[in-house]
């Protein structure tokens, strides 16, 4: 499945729009809080859908706003692909803004951030039985308050992440597939570490991707920041 954006008439507006499906992937929009992918979520706190450059999101307050949902879209997957397109706005130093977790176990994926200043850096961990990797590039900085694109791919071997399209880190890892579980998003499983920002929109695929079909922005860099 790929997405691109569409513009519409408006000043700095765009659209998500599907342009071929496919079985293997999940996508989770954030345009409602009572459900997202169509299951259902427990609301915490005070996450709020607004409107942005890219479409409808919902944004977390870095505080204690955060949605749990009973499923974890990966369960069973040999290989994936996950992307999402968010906007860090800042806040906390650490921030675990999407957690998927199996049941019964400390097996789970995770994205995080870092924020240095006023930039961020990406960090794409996973851990499954033995193994465990980290993916942190502590150069790559990126400015906050802008949409952004970023995916973790494994291939069967190699586990590897990217911020819009590019390449940030890489590691040789044996993975077995997760269980089933929970997802927790703006906040890690356990209720630490909250995000500051908005989420718009999350795909989950069987399989590892190039970066080629990955999700589509136009260049959100050049939009109004925060917006």
């Amino acid at each position: 499945m790929a997405l691109i954006l569409i513009w519409t008439d408006g000043p700095e507006r765009a659209e998500l729009q599907i342009v071929s499906p496919a079985q293997e992937s999940e996508i989770w929009t954030f345009d409602r809080l009572d459900q997202i992918g169509g299951h259902h979520t427990t609301v915490m706190g005070s996450p709020r859908v607004v409107d942005s450059p890219v479409g409808k999101a919902i944004e977390f307050d870095g505080v204690a706003s955060a949605l749990l949902v009973d499923v974890h879209p990966l369960a069973g997957a040999e290989t994936f692909t996950w992307e999402a397109i968010f906007r860090p706005d800042g806040g906390e130093p650490a921030q675990r803004w999407f957690h998927l977790q199996e049941t019964g176990s400390d097996n789970r994926m995770l994205f995080e951030i870092r924020v240095v200043g006023d930039q961020w850096y990406f960090d794409s961990f996973v851990h499954s039985g033995d193994a465990d990797k980290a993916l942190i590039n502590r150069e790559r900085l990126h400015p906050l308050r802008r949409w952004y694109h970023v995916a973790a791919v494994y291939d069967g071997s190699e586990f590897r992440n990217y911020v819009d399209g590019v390449q940030e880190g890489s590691a040789r890892i044996q993975l077995r597939p997760q269980a089933g579980g929970r997802s927790s998003i703006g906040v890690r499983m356990n209720l630490v570490n909250y995000f500051t920002g908005a989420i718009r929109l999350a795909r989950f695929t069987r399989r590892a991707l190039a970066a080629d079909v990955f999700l589509k922005l136009p260049d959100v860099h050049q939009m109004k920041p925060g917006g």
